[in-house]
């Protein structure tokens, strides 16, 4: 089984304020940048490839809010060794030596991307895994690491739920300010996601680029993220449970050939405290949870 030696300790870190201003989480699954030893050592590329699929720094970007009185969460372990926005079984046969559960989810079409929860490729397609992992190693790092932070997500969300009725959960991701394929237009600076209006009242994405757009964001819906499991699983709007996903296009904050803060992170960040003050302001129930109309 695997064992992380104090390395991923602790593996995420929940800061809650003294005072909650609203039932408002800001979460960033995918800036984890610690990297366990045995993982650079089984790897075939070096550190700096793999950490292209980090969210970097977006950690950081979110850190300053729950001075403001939201909570923030923070995944310290990198999405390429585990990915908590996946199923918790999203798993690739081939890259395993044994026999997966049954219950493994090999099909899917994030897993044949070769972005399971374990991942096989880091962002731009770089095979990750010398050889293949031991299906005991796999199952390990779900069980010392995916399954405690969605544990506690969970119960993060219905403390906020049973105190206010209804809670916004804002994922928070940053994607490359160029995508893959050359026919992609050019990315805005900020994707909304929300599962196609599932995952949440409409008026939350709406506020968001009203706001995001006053303070000079080119704002994009859905394209080419719609948000990944976390928005999908946590995204209940009957229930009064909203989930909203946003990618931030990383050349806003940083420089993504160095991998450093821009002169402009400053005040990307500023532009969160005021993007949580105006998600703060919208009334509770404007939000539902909404009975369905009768026929």
């Amino acid at each position: 089984m695997t064992q992380f030696d104090g390395e991923l300790s602790p593996p995420f870190e929940i800061v809650e304020p003294a005072h909650w201003r609203a039932p408002i989480i800001f979460n960033s699954p995918h800036s984890g940048s610690v990297y366990p030893l045995e993982f650079l050592n089984a790897s075939r590329i070096d550190l700096a490839a793999l950490r292209r699929s980090e969210d970097s720094f977006m950690d950081e970007l979110i850190g300053g809010l729950s001075e403001q009185g939201f909570p923030t969460v923070r995944v310290n372990f990198p999405r390429s060794y585990v990915d908590v926005n996946r199923e918790p079984y999203e798993l690739d046969p081939r890259m395993f030596t044994g026999r997966l559960p049954s219950f493994a989810n090999t099909r899917s079409m994030r897993v044949a991307g070769g972005l399971g929860t374990i991942p096989r490729v880091v962002g731009d397609g770089q095979e990750i895994y010398r050889e293949r992992l031991s299906v005991d190693d796999a199952l390990g790092r779900i069980e010392a690491l995916y399954k405690p932070y969605h544990r506690a997500l969970r119960r993060l969300i219905n403390k906020a739920h049973q105190a206010f009725g209804t809670v916004i959960l804002v994922d928070c991701h940053s994607m490359p300010s160029v995508g893959v394929s050359r026919d992609e237009p050019r990315r805005p600076d900020i994707v909304i996601g929300d599962r196609y209006g599932t995952s949440c009242a409409s008026l939350l994405p709406d506020v968001v680029e009203e706001i995001m757009s006053g303070l000079g964001y080119s704002i994009g819906r859905n394209k080419p993220y719609a948000g990944g499991f976390i928005t999908e699983h946590y995204g209940n709007p009957a229930s009064g449970l909203h989930t909203v996903q946003l990618e931030l296009n990383r050349a806003i904050y940083m420089d993504e050939r160095r991998r450093e803060r821009s002169p402009r992170f400053a005040q990307v960040a500023a532009d969160f405290v005021a993007l949580a003050d105006a998600l703060a302001q919208v009334p509770l129930g404007d939000l539902g949870p909404f009975q369905a109309a009768a026929e």
